[in-house]
């Protein structure tokens, strides 16, 4: 399979899986509701689905690093996500709840793999001078996911009923199984034979998290964007409010937030097309004040600015993403870089979840002032990134290359 191929088939199995993981939590949140009758259940799955990561993310990531075949190991971890999901569906108003919210937290724990798992293995695709360009078709997968993935939760539960949206769910990321067993074998000699896995599993995760703490750039971008993504939960809470509030109707939330995705979809797709992209560290040090300036026009809760915000919230997160992208290919060790990727993912998740439980208190006190809040957090992870950056010069010096 020529490198063009291989890029392709790449591309519509991450696009696939991802859409499917953005739709399961939507799904699961619907069919908990519908078979339980109860908010909190439903809250507590979703819930389950996401906290897991944090866990999964980096003992994942620490047993791709090690697998020469790591698109065996990518397929099953799909094939035990999508399993989860039905298993939790099943399970559902038959067993206490107790039992399927278990389930949906150990099905969690693989959740890196449909997002930091795919692109950790980029580079074993395409030269390093094309790179980038792939890394945007990339980061445009996840933006066209999170676009199509709960809109089309909410389709099926309309249409067929809400458990049917978990059935598709599932189906859509076991179609991606074929694109993740075609992924090429690993041939270096940086990967270590599974033997004494389970003796050597705990310093593999440390060494990855060392990495991300020691190596300046990649430290900056990580925490940069985990802060970021705690302002970005606390937006998609505040979407469903915020569509009431300005439009009548808590359902234009959902459309807002479409229009972020379309937004981010849109700013990558013209990023890809330039032959010199803009430098990397800068997009993700300087990304979270235009999200800051979209949420500084969303609050002022007048029609107009509100939709200028939603576009200008999207060309900002669209390219942040896909920068993170190419410092963690830069900047990673090759023998880690599965690790990076996966517990990168596991901590944006956690901030993600973070930020959207802090939203509800702030929400009852005030949501123009929610709105500003989340605008202080976005110019905290700038402010961060800077000041990380000047504290770090002397003993990053040209190392950052």
């Amino acid at each position: 399979m020529n490198q063009r191929a291989a890029l392709r088939w790449y591309g519509a199995g991450a696009a696939t899986a991802r859409t499917g993981d953005e739709m399961s939590g939507t799904a699961l949140l619907l069919a908990g509701l519908a078979v339980t009758g109860s908010a909190a259940t439903a809250s507590s799955l979703l819930a389950a689905l996401t906290v897991s990561a944090a866990v999964g993310g980096p003992v994942f990531g620490a047993l791709l690093d090690r697998s020469a075949r790591p698109g065996r190991l990518l397929a099953g971890a799909l094939a035990g996500y999508a399993s989860g999901l039905v298993i939790v569906l099943v399970t559902l108003g038959r067993v206490p709840a107790t039992v399927s919210v278990l389930v949906a937290l150990c099905a969690g724990l693989l959740g890196p793999a449909l997002s930091g798992g795919w692109t950790s293995q980029l580079p074993c695709l395409v030269p390093y001078e094309r790179l980038p360009r792939a890394n945007a078709l990339d980061a445009m997968t996840f933006n066209g996911a999170s676009l199509a993935g709960p809109a089309l939760a909410g389709v099926v539960a309309g249409v067929v009923g809400a458990p049917a949206g978990v059935v598709v769910a599932a189906a859509l990321i076991c179609l991606a199984l074929p694109s993740a067993l075609a992924l090429p074998t690993v041939r270096t000699t940086t990967r270590k034979p599974t033997a004494g896995l389970a003796a050597t599993l705990a310093t593999d995760v440390a060494a990855g998290l060392c990495a991300i703490v020691r190596i300046g750039p990649l430290a900056r971008a990580t925490t940069t964007s985990v802060v970021s993504c705690m302002g970005q939960g606390m937006l998609v809470a505040y979407a469903p409010l915020l569509g009431a509030h300005v439009f009548g109707s808590p359902a234009y939330g959902a459309l807002l937030l479409s229009g972020v995705a379309v937004a981010a979809l849109t700013a990558n797709a013209v990023l890809s097309a330039r032959s010199r992209p803009t430098r990397p560290d800068t997009v993700v040090a300087y990304g979270p004040l235009v999200i800051a300036a979209g949420l500084l026009l969303a609050a002022t809760g007048h029609p107009v600015p509100v939709v200028a915000a939603v576009l200008v919230v999207g060309i900002g997160e669209g390219p942040q993403l896909t920068a993170l992208f190419a410092i963690r290919h830069r900047e990673a060790p090759e023998r880690l870089r599965g690790q990076i990727f996966t517990t990168g993912a596991s901590l944006k998740i956690t901030g993600f979840a973070l930020g959207a439980g802090l939203a509800g208190p702030l929400a009852t006190w005030s949501l123009p002032g929610a709105l500003l809040t989340a605008a202080g957090v976005q110019v905290l992870a700038t402010l961060w990134c800077v000041v990380d950056e000047a504290s770090r010069r002397p003993r990053d010096g040209c190392a950052t290359g």
